[in-house]
């Protein structure tokens, strides 16, 4: 399996991650907020291990931005906030589970292999709309069997919107979800229109829609 391991503290790090390699997984390390939202974003991990006091970029943030997306990796949060209140928190942005510091290794192997054995989401490896494909576990988009090139940005606003196919998304929630809750709202604009751009002659338009946002649709002839 290849799990995402986010935790600031190196020798913690190391630490967990020799344990998973010992159990045979492939470890991705970040020791940061910015460094694990850049890893969150290439996806395809198995698992992600997120502590919650990160530098940069708090580890709830990361959390609720990865859900916001739509991207449904279990997570498996670690922190020393003792505070019941700071669980309820990480289990409401979208934790599958909890454990708090200091913890045995033993116990932080046991839960990340329950996690594990969890069933698979139910959504297919890849969805179609046109001629338009997402291949999930590439991570990456198609048409008519040649990739799409696209910046970070643009592949995850097109996939924002390619999952609400026919469904006005706003601009706040692409903000969030794509931009990481930047303020300056012509980012949004200047992405949909390169992403229009890219998607001329290819059966599908992103329309604007006063008051309510973007919606992907398909062209009717």
């Amino acid at each position: 399996m290849n799990l995402l391991l986010i935790e600031d503290h190196p020798e913690l790090s190391l630490w967990l991650g020799r344990a998973l390699k010992q159990s045979g997984h492939d470890i991705t390390f970040a020791l940061d907020g910015e460094d694990g939202e850049n890893k969150l974003r290439q996806g395809g991990f198995d698992l992600v291990v997120l502590d919650l006091n990160l530098p940069l970029r708090p580890g709830l943030d990361l959390l609720s931005g990865m859900r916001a997306r739509g991207d449904t990796t279990p997570v498996l949060v670690l922190t020393a906030l003792a505070d019941v209140s700071d669980r309820v928190r990480g289990l409401k942005a979208g934790a599958d589970d909890y454990l708090p510091k200091p913890f045995d290794v033993n116990e932080f192997e046991a839960r990340v292999q329950a996690l594990l054995r969890r069933p698979k989401d139910l959504r297919p490896e890849e969805r179609r709309v046109g001629r338009l494909l997402l291949d999930y576990k590439q991570n990456a988009f198609y048409l008519d069997g040649e990739p799409v090139l696209l910046s970070k940005r643009e592949h995850a606003l097109l996939r924002v919107l390619f999952e609400r196919e026919g469904r006005a998304v706003s601009k706040e929630f692409l903000l969030e979800a794509v931009f990481a809750g930047e303020t300056n709202a012509d980012a949004v604009e200047v992405v949909v229109y390169r992403l229009r751009k890219r998607l001329e002659n290819c059966g599908l338009q992103i329309n604007t829609l006063r008051g309510l946002g973007y919606m992907l649709e398909r062209q009717h002839a």
